[in-house]
């Protein structure tokens, strides 16, 4: 059994809604807080400021999409319906190379603390890791999101004994103090990655409970939780710590942490990162499993990936190709490197999903659209307009080694389209 009947509509607001804020509180914020100080000063608030508010730009475009095509192709299908099966499926492609790299990296980040922790090699911690997130997500995606609720939790309550034990600190240094703006915007640019997994909200859509309504307040819910306690642990981190000592840490909010705590909290922290980076590793899976689901429901990828277990009714296949191929990717080790790579797949698809709402707007006027992007000139929504020029902005700032990783894995990506389409 397969199409919209196949996927089971379990997740409610409140789950979806814990689910996309534990994804976005995912590594990224345990990981870069360090780098992003160092390259933007006491200033690194204004720089997750502003790449929070580029995400929200191309996250009201999610959600008018989302609410006409509650779908789990999500990415792919929004483009296909605006630009062709082509465009769509080198889209969609980008889309799961953004899961896998995410995923991978993600996954060696958690072997790395689970060897610190418990001695063992850090390759048994990431393939472990692998194969029982892989049985929980076949087992159901109610349980997923429920695993990932609790998680979500031990997340939030790190961020906050970061920002407590920093409260006596706030004030003593000045909050404008940056080496230049260039530094800013290049923070900007890698914390873009901390904000990444408002999209998979999306992309269990089709498992969402009136999905029309219910996403696109999700979606909004969780990006501006996660902007607001973000900026908070950053102006804590810079007001406990210089940013240039930041700048060299490989466990900053350990560090940041243990000025008032002591040693102990290095052992405190790994424990919530290595939950945090469980998490995140779970929910990419689970949003890009859909993904490829929803490609091989429609035709584009092999139909064996949009099989449904006759049981869990879940995309058990595309959940296991996932993963083995998130298993492959385990070489590389530069987690800003990483991050982005990751980051120069997403600013295409972002821009891609700005521009199909764009031309949907005058192509497909008389769809229902249970939301709306607000502040319209006519039928020209200017918010995505705004968030597709951001992204090429950010996009700019990538150094000359991602962005030829980057080009190589699209090059790929154009020759499987050719070869799929032919």
């Amino acid at each position: 059994m397969k199409g919209e009947s196949g996927l089971k509509k379990e997740l409610n607001l409140l789950e979806i809604t814990l689910v996309g804020i534990g994804n976005i509180l995912g590594a990224g914020i345990y990981v870069l807080m360090g780098k992003a100080a160092g390259l933007a000063g006491n200033m690194v608030w204004f720089s997750f400021l502003f790449s929070g508010a580029t995400a929200t730009l191309s996250a009201f475009s999610y959600m008018e999409l989302s609410s006409m095509f509650p779908k789990a192709g999500a990415e792919y299908g929004f483009v296909r319906r605006a630009f062709g099966e082509r465009i769509g499926l080198f889209v969609g492609l980008l889309v799961i190379y953004f899961v896998v790299i995410t995923s991978s990296a993600v996954a060696l980040g958690f072997g790395r603390y689970f060897s610190s922790l418990s001695g063992n090699g850090y390759l048994t911690g990431t393939l472990g890791l692998f194969i029982v997130l892989s049985l929980i997500m076949v087992y159901g995606v109610k349980e997923s999101a429920r695993l990932s609720i609790l998680i979500t939790l031990i997340e939030v309550s790190g961020l906050l004994i970061v920002i407590y034990t920093g409260l006596p600190y706030l004030g003593t240094v000045n909050y404008l103090d940056t080496p230049g703006l260039a530094g800013i915007f290049e923070a900007s640019t890698l914390i873009f990655f901390a904000f990444l997994g408002f999209e998979d909200i999306v992309r269990l859509s089709q498992e969402t409970k009136e999905a029309e309504k219910t996403t696109p307040k999700a979606m909004l819910i969780a990006i501006f939780f996660t902007v607001f306690l973000y900026m908070c642990v950053a102006i804590t981190a810079v007001s406990v710590l210089d940013f240039r000592v930041l700048g060299l840490s490989g466990v900053p909010l350990a560090d940041v942490v243990a000025v008032s705590l002591g040693n102990e909290a290095f052992v405190l922290m790994s424990w919530i990162a290595l939950f945090s980076t469980m998490n995140t590793v779970l929910v990419v899976m689970l949003g890009g499993s859909r993904i490829v689901y929803g490609m091989a429901d429609s035709g584009s990828l092999p139909e064996i990936f949009s099989r449904i277990h006759p049981s869990y009714q879940t995309p058990w296949v595309a959940i296991l190709g996932v993963t083995l191929f998130s298993a492959l990717f385990v070489l590389f080790k530069d987690v800003a490197i990483v991050a982005n790579i990751s980051n120069f797949m997403i600013f295409i698809v972002f821009f891609m999903v700005n521009l199909s709402l764009i031309k949907l707007r005058y192509t497909d006027p008389g769809r229902n659209r249970p939301f709306k992007v607000p502040l319209n000139i006519g039928r020209f929504p200017l918010l995505p307009f705004l968030g597709a020029l951001s992204t090429v902005f950010l996009f700019f700032q990538l150094s000359l080694e991602v962005i030829t990783y980057g080009l190589m894995f699209a090059g790929i990506g154009i020759l499987v389209v050719l070869f799929r389409t032919r």
